[in-house]
């Protein structure tokens, strides 16, 4: 049905606009009695063999929905219903901000892939816990953050640590966003030194809170092996949890699209198809080097069900979709989880 209908229509309209009716749509259908049940019922899979703990949290399946996706937090109750594990809302930062001027999302449908520069547009933080408070599931929410564009660097650990303050009571672990290709400046960010200096302020506060969440580092797929070795010390040589491979990547190989078109488009993250193995390479090279010291979410390219196991086989413990889902549909989810099952049997 998504194949055949949903999708035509929803491509009949710019990225952004499609966006924005899925989400009023899901709106809409979560008031019409018994059809998130039905949902659910539709696209949900459960089986314990799927469980996985990690982090000290036990997640149900271990397909999530990567951040971007439900960036204010409001649809996350309608998307637990398509089967996820948990949810990754934002990135957040702490006042709303519109992100870049539109256009600034776009499809390259011929290659499963889209270019977003997007910018960190989102209501703010106080606006999103507001929306968090209005949890009606118990899928794992992860959080997200980043730091308002117009923040200068050198006070970035400020935003950082207002968000965490504020999420911290309605989410369940937490994700440094120091890689977004859409942020001036963001990449300075990645250094060891920022990290380490971040985790100082957020590391007390944390440990003061009646559960102490766990903080992940999302990665940009572009890091060369001397810098995966130096995320592989930082991670091992700090209070990080684990980190999120990958983010967006910049580059345009694997690419089938014109040049000019391609060029036509601009900057931005590219995600889907293309970053698949780039992403996997990333995923492999800190599972390998580390010895598996450390839990990877692994993300990036996965457009079906062989795609998330070939993740899980070069060592992610959890998987998140997003591009996938938006080409392939929610009952990407579902397909995925009977695959690893069968993978398991």
């Amino acid at each position: 049905m998504f194949k055949l209908f949903v999708k035509p229509i929803l491509f009949l309209f710019s990225p952004e606009k499609a966006h924005n009716i899925i989400v009023a749509l899901l709106k809409f259908a979560s008031y019409i009695p018994g059809k998130m049940a039905s949902l659910k019922l539709i696209f949900s899979f459960n089986n314990s063999k799927l469980e996985r703990t990690l982090f000290g949290i036990r997640f149900k399946n271990p397909v999530g929905l990567a951040a971007g996706f439900d960036k204010n937090a409001s649809i996350f109750n309608e998307l637990a219903c398509f089967g996820f594990g948990f949810i990754e809302i934002g990135s957040v930062t702490p006042k709303s901000q519109k992100g870049n001027p539109k256009k600034r999302l776009f499809r390259i449908v011929q290659d499963n892939a889209i270019i977003n520069r997007m910018g960190f547009n989102n209501l703010g933080v106080n606006k999103i816990v507001e929306n968090l408070k209005k949890r009606k599931t118990d899928i794992i929410i992860g959080g997200n953050i980043g730091k308002n564009t117009e923040t200068l660097n050198e006070n970035a650990i400020d935003d950082y640590f207002l968000n965490f303050k504020a999420l911290h009571p309605y989410v369940d672990y937490f994700v440094i966003n120091v890689s977004c290709p859409n942020i001036g400046n963001l990449s300075k960010l990645q250094d060891e030194d920022f990290i380490v200096e971040l985790l100082k302020i957020l590391d007390p506060y944390n440990e003061k809170q009646t559960k102490v969440k766990p903080i992940l580092l999302k990665i940009s797929p572009d890091l060369n092996d001397v810098q995966l070795d130096g995320i592989i010390k930082l991670v091992n040589s700090t209070s990080l949890s684990g980190v999120v491979a990958t983010n967006t990547t910049t580059n345009r190989d694997n690419l089938t699209i014109a040049e000019d078109k391609i060029n036509a488009i601009g900057n931005g993250g590219l995600s889907g198809k293309p970053l698949k193995d780039k992403a996997t390479r990333v995923i492999k090279y800190l599972a390998d080097k580390s010895n598996k010291s450390f839990p990877i979410i692994g993300v990036g390219g996965i457009m079906s069900a062989e795609d998330a196991i070939e993740k899980l086989n070069a060592g992610a413990d959890l998987i998140q979709i997003y591009t996938g889902f938006i080409y392939k549909g929610p009952s990407l989810v579902k397909k995925i989880n009977k695959k690893i099952l069968e993978t398991k049997s």
